[in-house]
């Protein structure tokens, strides 16, 4: 397929054809009314729903009611190019801040280029936003509130106690499993360096995992969907049939700029794949 795409567009360049504005890509992006939709083909469902953004988040939020984290914000479509593969964005915070998000697609990822700028004279407490990855369509199972169906098509890596290398590890496999919290079910893992103190209201596992990707397989088997951040403040499942791996931004200063990546990958069910390329894309993180 790669080599008649590569032979079409010779032939068209050759005959002085213009060629027609579309995307090659196998994934396609929209954005509309705060949701980011992956569309594609090969994708199981036909399109995953990210809810980018939920929210923008203050510290100290792991005991608070969650009405008392939450920032307001707003979030605008800034630029779409015609054959869909890329979006920007732009997020104001009410605080001030302003979040610039670059987002591209290739045959198999989504790629995410965050700037958080704060061009006031006051510091904020942006520390934290929440891209909700919504799945149910993807591994299978109903849209329901407080859904635990899609927990065993759910992973996240752990530590193989033999070898120290990462081990992909099915939620219902992980223990132990945190029950108590503000807010119940769910389950919460911090990301390094991240004080327990702040993050999502559910139950904070006791446990780390050996990296930053969250993800699910598709309910046929053969596709896998996954997401990681860099820096990331927690990794989350809960509430809705969702997965997070939610950004970190740790505060702004006055006139401070940060800078933050994400990567959503939708490959084979091949964990060895997904960590190599997670490995190529976050080598200080997997490191």
């Amino acid at each position: 397929m790669k080599h008649f795409r590569i032979f079409r567009v010779a032939m068209f360049l050759w005959l002085g054809i213009d060629l027609p504005l579309t995307n090659v890509n196998a994934i396609e992006l929209s954005w509309a009314n705060n949701f980011l939709t992956i569309s594609g083909q090969e994708i199981p469902g036909g399109s995953v729903s990210i809810h980018y953004l939920e929210a923008f988040c203050r510290d100290s939020s792991t005991a608070r009611p969650w009405q008392f984290t939450v920032i307001p914000h707003e979030t605008r479509l800034v630029e779409a190019s015609p054959d869909k593969s890329r979006l920007v964005l732009e997020s104001r915070v009410e605080d001030g801040v302003i979040v610039r998000h670059a987002i591209s697609a290739d045959a198999d990822s989504v790629d995410f280029q965050v700037t958080a700028r704060n061009p006031t004279d006051q510091a904020s407490k942006v520390h934290w936003a929440q891209p909700c990855m919504r799945v149910d369509k993807f591994v299978g199972v109903p849209p329901e509130h407080d859904s635990e169906a899609y927990l065993a098509q759910s992973f996240l890596f752990d530590r193989s106690s033999a070898t120290g290398e990462p081990i992909r590890t099915f939620l219902t496999e992980w223990k132990p499993w945190a029950l108590s919290a503000r807010y119940t079910p769910g389950q919460v893992w911090p990301g390094p360096g991240v004080p327990r103190n702040d993050v999502n209201p559910r139950p904070l596992n006791p446990r780390s995992t050996s990296n930053g990707l969250i993800g699910c397989v598709s309910a046929d088997g053969r596709k896998l969907l996954a997401m990681a951040w860099e820096p990331y403040q927690e990794l989350f499942q809960g509430v809705v049939v969702c997965l997070h791996s939610d950004f970190r931004i740790g505060g702004l200063k006055p006139g401070e700029t940060k800078e933050i990546r994400g990567k959503i990958y939708l490959i084979d069910n091949d964990p060895a794949k997904l960590l190599s390329r997670y490995e190529h894309d976050f080598p200080h993180r997997a490191r």
